[in-house]
């Protein structure tokens, strides 16, 4: 797959560097879009057209293309005859049990991580804390989404549980985009509770883990205005 030039007269820094990379070009693609959808610049519906976006990125539609069917298996685009590609909408009630879902699973990861707990790994957690907490402080919002998806995929790692591991990153992908536009305003307390939960880890409180993870994902989800259900109350 070749790059070609940009058609847009002033393309974004970053953009750029796709064509010019030395990585698989279709990841590249995958991994731009997927941000751009997780951090709310495509809204839920928005049309996402091949050949605009080959220009935006200064590349050929084949990338786009696979990228935009990458995406759709992800969740996170919709593809439909004679329309194309849109950015994915979700019913209020897909929406309601994806919380839940992501809720009780988010409890269970960091349930068996406190069970499972390995010192180097806790070190390099606490490590990912102080940046995203040193992040959210200083606004520096460009940072925060790669920081949150690493805090919780270390703390995946510590709860050992490869099949949790990889249901939980496909789940988290789905809901980011619900996510991402209350992410940015709720930062500090978004790092406030991956702190506690942090710190039920460390003592080794599965339960206390477990409950706070829950509340996590229910608090981001009512700062989003997501519905949520009534397990919210309990948890």
């Amino acid at each position: 797959m070749s790059a070609r030039l940009s058609a847009s007269p002033e393309p974004e820094q970053d953009v750029v560097s796709l064509g010019a990379s030395h990585s698989p070009l279709f990841a590249l693609v995958t991994d731009k879009l997927r941000e751009r959808i997780l951090n709310g610049q495509y809204a839920p519906g928005e049309r996402l057209v091949e050949n605009r976006l080959s220009a935006e990125l200064g590349v050929s539609r084949i990338p786009v293309r696979e990228a935009l069917r990458a995406l759709a298996s992800e969740g996170l685009v919709l593809i439909e005859p004679r329309r194309g590609a849109s950015v994915a909408r979700l019913s209020p009630d897909i929406v309601r049990e994806m919380v839940e879902v992501r809720a009780t699973l988010e409890g269970l990861n960091a349930k068996l991580a406190a069970q499972r707990r390995d010192p180097e790994l806790v070190a390099e957690l606490q490590q990912v804390l102080r940046e995203g907490m040193d992040a959210a402080a200083q606004g520096r919002a460009d940072e925060l989404l790669a920081l949150n998806t690493r805090f919780h995929e270390v703390l995946g790692t510590i709860a050992a549980n490869s099949v949790l591991q990889d249901m939980m990153r496909s789940l988290r992908e789905r809901t980011a985009a619900l996510f991402g536009p209350a992410n940015a305003v709720r930062a500090r307390q978004n790092w406030d509770e991956h702190a506690q939960i942090l710190q039920a880890v460390i003592a080794g409180d599965a339960d206390l883990a477990a409950l706070l993870a829950a509340r996590h994902v229910y608090s981001a989800a009512k700062a989003a205005e997501l519905p949520v259900g009534d397990t919210a109350q309990s948890a």
